[in-house]
């Protein structure tokens, strides 16, 4: 029998406080049988990304205990950063990678996603493939608002949540759950201060503008780096690799006379994703084979995701 692995990635709203971001990473480590590949938190978003894989079993249960942690652990209430975010655990997307299909993905989606509406009491929006109604398959048309216009929202019956009440909790906010393929998310920091720079160039690269098929982007200050950000999601990697998104960035970049100053990655990549092209050439100075995702896949199962 092939072996079942799930990946889940969720994004929270704590970026600074290392000793929170460890105690949430904590919670996931103690789930028997789930791998914590990758936790990457940034300052200026105040936000932290977890990447975990393992049996779905064992996937839903560390997705669980990651809830209660962040639920019992932030306060929205103090929460200021860049990224758009609706609540303290703002995305929980389910990704699947071996053995499981992206039906049995939503399904499992949609139990956790009424699982913490009901034992949290927080509205819950299903996105993507997990998606109950059309209209609600992008997560960005989920964060329109923020969490600031959560009440607002909440307040609309077209945007009554898929589970759990229609109630704001200030301490908690919102959660988008969902199901989808394997996505790249990928920043491209540049030397300016001008976050009009970043935003036309965001505006101009990105599948919403006419710009690069599957690339979502938004331009963005890093205020404590003295720097902007082109931060993209590359959301089908045989239409555009990292190596086609670095390249349209640091070309609009130079018409605007800006310079690169380095690109990072927030999680993993699949090989395919570089396009042939070296980590260095689109940015990743840093970059080891521990960002690959097939480092986390058994060796006879590498190969095309």
């Amino acid at each position: 029998m092939a072996l079942r692995i799930l990946e889940c990635v969720p994004n929270v709203s704590e970026g600074r406080d290392r000793r929170i971001i460890d105690r949430l990473a904590a919670s996931i480590r103690r789930v028997p049988a789930v791998r914590l590949a990758d936790v990457h938190s940034d300052p200026d978003h105040h936000r932290a990304v977890f990447t975990f894989l393992g049996p779905p079993p064992a996937v839903e249960s560390a997705a669980l205990a990651l809830a209660a942690a962040v639920y019992a652990t932030l306060d929205m209430r103090e929460h200021r950063g860049v990224h758009p975010r609706i609540g303290a655990l703002d995305a929980l997307p389910f990704v699947p990678l071996r053995g499981i299909t992206m039906e049995e993905t939503a399904a499992l989606a949609r139990r956790v996603g009424e699982t913490i509406g009901r034992v949290h009491g927080l509205p819950v929006y299903f996105y993507a493939e997990a998606a109950i109604r059309p209209e609600r398959r992008r997560l960005p048309a989920i964060r329109t608002g923020g969490y600031e216009g959560l009440p607002q929202k909440l307040a609309d019956p077209t945007w009554r949540p898929d589970a759990g009440p229609a109630r704001f909790e200030p301490r908690s906010g919102a959660t988008a759950v969902g199901a989808r393929p394997v996505l790249v998310a990928y920043n491209v920091w540049l030397d300016s201060e001008d976050p009009a720079i970043a935003r036309a160039i965001a505006r101009t690269i990105r599948e919403s503008s006419g710009g690069l098929p599957g690339l979502q982007a938004m331009g963005l200050p890093l205020v404590g780096r003295g720097l902007i950000q082109v931060a993209m999601n590359l959301l089908d990697l045989r239409a555009t690799s990292l190596a086609r998104a670095f390249d349209a960035v640091r070309a609009e970049a130079a018409r605007r006379g800006v310079a690169v100053r380095r690109a990072e990655l927030v999680g993993l990549a699949p090989r395919e994703a570089f396009e042939s092209r070296t980590p260095e050439s689109v940015g990743l100075v840093d970059f080891t084979p521990a960002k690959y995702l097939e480092t986390y896949l058994p060796a006879d199962d590498h190969g095309a995701l």
